[in-house]
């Protein structure tokens, strides 16, 4: 078994990578999870019933979005799972050898769009998963399932070719 995945990861790095980066993501998720429910369950618990609306974050349905709860536990969750996953991603997945003080203000920056939109979204998908089969006490974990697919795809291709690029010396 062992000698196929050798070879399978010998004839297709690419797809390898892609693999490995989202196995490894895994690290970021579960320290996402783990942050958003305990912000949501106990940290900003008491804001839940407290409207939220600013720029293009609407929490202000709290039946619906948790209110002002939900945006600041969607933020923090985003911001913590994303400093795990720079040094995840760096160092286990591309390898990159490009220089941390180059890579750092990239990495900030596709962060801040991470974050952005990320505390963003769940705001929407929530109303809309609201409205389905979906019990209420799971419609958060589905917003934030959502939220992660728009991270990896946002992510992959800038942290590949952008911020963590391997540089061949």
């Amino acid at each position: 078994m062992g000698g196929k995945i050798k070879a399978f990861t010998k004839n297709h790095p690419d797809l390898w990578e892609f693999i490995l980066f989202n196995i490894l993501s895994n690290c970021a998720t579960v320290t996402n999870f783990i942050i958003m429910w305990i912000c949501t369950g106990a940290i900003f618990k008491s804001l839940s019933d407290t409207p939220f609306s600013w720029f293009i974050f609407d929490y202000s349905d709290t039946a619906k979005n948790l209110g002002l709860c939900g945006f600041l536990s969607f933020l923090i969750a985003t911001a913590g799972a994303q400093t795990v996953n720079f040094f995840v991603q760096k160092n286990w997945v591309f390898k990159s050898n490009a220089a941390f003080e180059k890579a750092v203000p990239k990495y900030i920056l596709l962060a801040i769009v991470l974050v952005i939109v990320s505390a963003a979204l769940p705001a929407y998908s929530q109303k809309a998963l609201a409205s389905t089969i979906f019990p209420s006490s799971v419609v958060p974990t589905m917003a934030n399932i959502i939220n992660i697919i728009v991270q990896v795809v946002i992510s992959y291709p800038a942290m590949k070719f952008w911020i963590m690029p391997k540089n061949d010396k």
